[in-house]
């Protein structure tokens, strides 16, 4: 249920994992990017090709316009939770599936180097149709290119995308990408929880339709943080919608290799009314729209500009933020050290701040009420007073474009500050897969 500005009633969105995350060191440290995320992408070493957001030598002059596919936020490497970030790689094939939410004729990836302290240098990619597990269809392997070169070095700081490469894809399609690096690349640019899972392989195996020599696997996605097409069916001047947010936007909970996420829901509804659209996740499990962390991204405020309003064609976002703000607030024990106790006015100051960035753009901003969290690991009762004030505001202020209460779609009816047993994944905080599908039910099509 999407409902104008004036509207309301109760909300909800949220974290990562904080009874097992506040256990854990934190191993690494994330690089200041605030100037990344305020400029446009950096071009790639002479000769590498990539230009600024959204265009690749490859493309320029040839008219085509790109919209988003898939998308993840790029993170800064971390140990928090098992993965390859801080290692890297040398000598390694990557190979990850995703799902896009829009087709077309023509497909390019982007690979984020944003919080690489080196160059990165990709000595070859490949895109295809994925098969089951590591394993691709056979005649799908297309080799990408980069300037019309197969190798790239992508700047320390930078991303770059491929040329435009003809390949059919449909809305809903699930494609692989596979990267070799020689390496060595030192930590990785990456995004943690996939909820999808990536296969590595020693040596050279970009174009193997097999699945043998892919013997490792992780949880989390390394360097490729877009896919977009162009031409096609699916009509271009749909414009994406962006969801932004944590771990409830992330899809912390749902099945893995299921894309039960709840942007994958909404992608799902738009493909099933025979106009797909690009729905793109930006969320990160943690994240706070007040603070920045380590582990869990830029603060929302911070990477709003970059994430967002630096994807190409977008015309509207969701923005469910602010449930870690509040989990958060004066706790000793989170994974970055002690948290800074944010006030009501921090948060509505937060959200003010988004919705000022989207409107200079010309982008649409929906507002989600914060879902519930009575009986998470941070639940407080002073926290649950600040969860019902700021979903008052989004509510009743006005100055989101629409509102989209989360938190009345997925409370329990017995108990609004806890989740509805059926929407709940046992942390009491984060969605099922049936929470998510009903987040996603609960999103006025027309509204976006």
């Amino acid at each position: 249920m999407i409902m104008s500005g004036t509207k309301a009633r109760r909300s909800g969105v949220a974290l990562f994992a904080a009874a097992a995350l506040i256990a854990l060191p934190v191993l690494g440290t994330e690089r200041d990017a605030a100037a990344v995320a305020a400029s446009p992408s950096v071009p790639a070493a002479a000769g590498a090709g990539a230009g600024e957001k959204g265009a690749s030598p490859g493309d320029r002059g040839s008219g085509q316009r790109w919209r988003g596919a898939w998308a993840t936020s790029p993170q800064a490497p971390h140990a928090l939770m098992p993965n390859w970030s801080v290692a890297g790689f040398t000598d390694h094939t990557v190979r990850q599936v995703v799902r896009v939410s829009t087709g077309g004729t023509k497909a390019r990836i982007e690979l984020s180097n944003r919080y690489g302290r080196t160059p990165l240098k990709v000595t070859g990619a490949t895109i295809a149709r994925a098969g089951k597990g590591a394993s691709v269809q056979h005649g799908s392997v297309r080799d990408l290119y980069f300037g019309r070169h197969r190798s790239v070095t992508v700047p320390a700081g930078g991303e770059v995308r491929s040329d435009g490469l003809p390949f059919k894809v449909r809305a809903l399609d699930s494609l692989t990408v596979t990267l070799y690096v020689a390496g060595p690349t030192g930590p990785a640019t990456f995004h943690q929880a996939a909820l999808a899972t990536t296969y590595r392989a020693k040596g050279d195996h970009r174009s193997d339709t097999g699945a043998a020599a892919f013997t490792e696997k992780s949880q989390s996605w390394y360097y490729l943080s877009g896919v977009e097409v162009s031409g096609g069916k699916d009509d271009a001047r749909r414009k994406a919608v962006v969801a932004f947010g944590d771990s409830i936007t992330d899809g912390y909970g749902s099945t893995t290799d299921a894309n039960r996420r709840y942007p994958d829901a909404l992608a799902e509804r738009f493909a099933a009314t025979g106009r797909p659209r690009g729905v793109l996740n930006q969320g990160i499990g943690g994240n706070r729209i007040t603070a920045d962390s380590s582990w869990a991204g830029e603060k929302g405020v911070a990477r709003f500009r970059h994430d967002v309003l630096g994807e190409p064609n977008v015309g509207s976002v969701i923005v469910l933020e602010g449930i870690n703000d509040i989990g958060a607030s004066a706790s000793p024990n989170w994974p970055d050290g002690s948290a800074p106790d944010v006030s009501l006015a921090q948060l509505v100051q937060g959200q003010r701040s988004l919705i000022r960035q989207a409107h200079a753009a010309g982008v649409k901003v929906i507002g989600a009420t914060v879902t519930p969290f009575k009986g998470a690991a941070y639940y407080s009762e002073r926290g649950e007073a600040k969860r019902d004030a700021l979903n008052a505001w989004i509510r009743s202020s006005g100055e989101y474009d629409a509102v989209v209460d989360l938190d009345r779609a997925l409370s329990d009816p017995a108990d609004r500050d806890r989740l509805a047993p059926a929407y709940d994944s046992g942390d009491h905080l984060h969605p099922s897969d049936a929470g998510y599908r009903a987040m996603a039910e609960a999103v006025d099509l027309d509204e976006l």
